[in-house]
This record gives structure tokens, C-alpha cells and sequence, in this order.
């Protein structure tokens, strides 16, 4: 069986971490794959037999992907038994299509976004689910959310993000690593991650004598004229408490999230989330917003939990943790750091592949 896969995300941050993540499950297999993409971000993977990468960079989600697609490429993924979008961007194919819908935060929040921007995003998604014969999606709760949004008459499978085997073989240098004073946030700063309520209650833990800093693992430069508020907050604080690593490769970000004290999640919205398992798994605590998505994800895992949105809550927490308890290295169960891996994923996508095509 020949596979069209759609990688032009494949250097996105959610999207690439699982589009990255699930390929090289994917190649092992038998079937011939035809990688869409940018050539020299898929460079690795040219190298295996049953891989033809066709060049393509043309942006997701843009007029000319919906319109004005080159015949001639399409004619290439046509010869394909099927198509497959990690994300909710669908190509004018003619073959069964099958997509990874990772969450439908916008018409659940939609003060994210204008009317326009919804109406547009809802169109998307509403395309994508009229043209797709299945749909994955990363947990039990994003599967609701579709659902509900979209409807029941397709089937919508869970298949989980994971953690990436390169965490699992960093973790062996964690061992005995000295912790430091720091307190890390992964994420980027749109509403739904939560920002602003750590900002506050990192604020109100100082001034009751935290000494710890915060590391927010993302870069400043991205923030927009609307999030001057997020900055007021940072410059109020004061004492260069609070700073921003930029970018980061996989090796930096492991060498931050195994030497902090702390990793704390404040997210209202997710569609799984996965810096506390990759925090857990290097051995670092995390503590973590109580909306049902975390629950589900990490039901059974050594987190602690505060009430959403709530900084007074989420600074009494950092307070306890912190200071009043000492926090010990987490060593994951092996279950535990096993329960999630992109090979449990691409097996359950493949797998729902083969029993529709027979």
C-alpha cells in the first residue's frame, strides 16, 4: 500500500512533535510512503526505500492550497491508496483521505479569535470532516469536543500523543543532576496556556519569599502589541526573575526541564499536552492545572493539580512545594513512562488504515 502523507508542518511545534514523532513508526512498515514537503526538512527520511519525497511549500490552510494546487503534484499523491493530514488542512485529492484533528479550542473559546477567524477556522473543520473517512484524535476529551462540534456520523479514534524516545534516553543523564532554582513554563503565550495567572501567582509567591526564578521557554519576540499586559506583568515583578530562553533545540530543552525544581502548567485549554509527561520522565515534578483534559491524560501520574485560572491557588502551591516541602527527584514507574509512545500511536493509525482499505 502506498501512503500520501502530508509533512509541510513537520518544524511546527504541536503538529511537528507528533508529525516527527509518528514516521519513523511508519516507515518500518512495508507500505511505499510519498512525504509532502519542504525536501531539505525531510532529508532523513529520503534515505529509506519506500519513501518518495515530493517537494512541496505551499502553505497549509492558504488560497492557493485550496484553489490553485499544482496539477502535476496532486496527479503525484493521486497514484497513492490514500491521504493523510496530521492536522485539519485536507488537499484537493481524490483518494480517501484521513486527518489527525488535535483539538477544537476555537469554537470552545472563541474569544481567541475574531467572528471572521472563527467562521473560518469552524469552515475548515468542517470541511475536513465531511472529506475525511476517519478521524484520530490525541485524548478521550478532544474526541468529545469534535463530536460535539462536528457531529457523530464519523468515527473518531483516540490515538494519544507520546512521549519521544530521545526523552527516554536523556533521562539516564538525569540521574543525581543537581536541581536548581527555577521554575519552568513551556508553551507560548495565547490565553488558553495560562500565562498570565502563573505571572500573578509567581508575583505573589515572591513577595512572600520565593527565590526561585521563571524560565518561560519560548521566545519574547513573538509577543504582539495586545499582549503588553503579559510584559507589564513580567516588568513588575522585577529582579530579572522572570525570563524568556528564545528558542530551543531538543537537547537545550531537556536540560532545562530535568535541572528546574519545578515545572508548572497552567493551561485553561489542551488537546493533550505534553510538557509534564516530558518534565516527569527527566525527573521533574510538575504542577498542573485540575481542566479535564489533565485529568484524563494524567490520571494515575505523580502531578499535582491546582484550580484553573486560580493564581491564589496556584501560588499556595508553588509556596508548598517550594518551600515548605522538599521535592524529590520523580522517578516514573516504567509503565508510567511507557503509557504514551508514538509507537502505541502510529500502530493504531496504520491499523485503522488497513481496515478501511480491505
Amino acid at each position: 500500500m502506498t501512503i500520501a502523507v502530508d509533512c509541510r508542518m513537520i518544524d511546527s511545534s504541536g503538529v511537528g512533535v507528533y508529525l516527527r514523532g509518528i514516521l519513523p513508526w511508519f516507515l518500518q512498515t512495508e507500505n511505499n510512503f510519498l512525504l509532502l514537503g519542504n525536501a531539505d526538512q525531510l532529508q532523513q527520511f529520503a534515505s529509506n526505500k519506500n519513501v518518495t519525497v515530493i517537494s512541496c511549500d505551499i502553505k497549509p490552510f492558504s488560497i492557493k492550497e485550496l484553489f490553485f494546487f499544482p496539477l502535476n503534484t496532486l496527479s503525484q499523491i493521486n497514484k497513492a491508496c490514500l491521504f493523510f493530514s496530521p492536522f485539519f488542512n485536507i488537499l484537493p485529492v481524490s483518494i480517501p483521505v484521513f486527518i489527525t484533528i488535535h483539538d477544537i479550542i476555537f469554537p470552545d473559546m472563541p474569544r481567541l479569535t475574531s467572528k471572521v477567524g472563527l467562521a473560518a477556522r469552524m469552515w475548515f473543520f468542517r470541511r475536513a470532516y465531511k472529506k475525511s473517512l476517519k478521524i484520530f484524535t490525541v485524548s478521550e476529551f478532544s474526541k468529545s469536543r469534535i463530536e460535539y462540534h462536528l457531529g457523530t456520523e464519523k468515527q473518531v479514534i483516540v490515538t494519544h500523543s507520546a512521549i519521544r524516545p530521545v526523552f527516554l534516553e536523556y533521562r539516564d543523564k538525569t540521574r543525581g543532576i543537581q536541581k536548581e532554582k527555577n521554575i519552568v513554563f513551556v508553551g507560548n503565550i495565547k490565553k488558553h496556556k495560562g500565562l498570565d495567572c502563573l505571572l500573578d501567582a509567581f508575583h505573589l509567591a515572591r513577595s512572600e519569599g520565593l527565590p526561585h526564578r521563571l524560565i518561560i521557554i519560548g521566545t519574547k519576540e513573538n509577543f504582539r502589541t495586545a499582549d503588553n499586559a503579559i510584559l507589564k506583568k513580567i516588568e513588575a515583578i522585577g529582579d530579572n526573575a522572570v525570563s524568556f530562553t528564545g528558542f530551543v533545540s531538543d537537547e537545550e530543552l531537556m536540560k532545562h526541564l530535568s535541572t528546574a525544581a519545578l515545572l508548572v502548567q497552567p493551561s485553561l485549554y489542551e488537546g493533550f499536552c505534553l510538557p509534564p509527561l516530558e518534565a516527569m520522565v527527566l525527573g521533574t515534578h510538575a504542577l498542573i492545572s485540575d481542566i479535564p483534559v489533565l485529568k484524563e491524560v494524567y490520571d494515575g501520574y505523580p502531578v499535582t493539580f491546582f484550580h484553573a485560572g486560580d493564581s491564589t491557588d496556584l501560588k499556595e502551591k508553588l509556596l508548598e512545594l517550594l518551600l515548605k516541602e522538599t521535592i524529590s527527584t520523580v522517578r516514573l514507574p516504567e509503565d508510567l513512562a511507557q503509557k504514551y509512545t508514538f509507537e502505541k500511536t502510529a500502530s493504531v493509525i496504520l491499523r485503522n488504515l488497513d481496515v478501511t482499505l480491505q
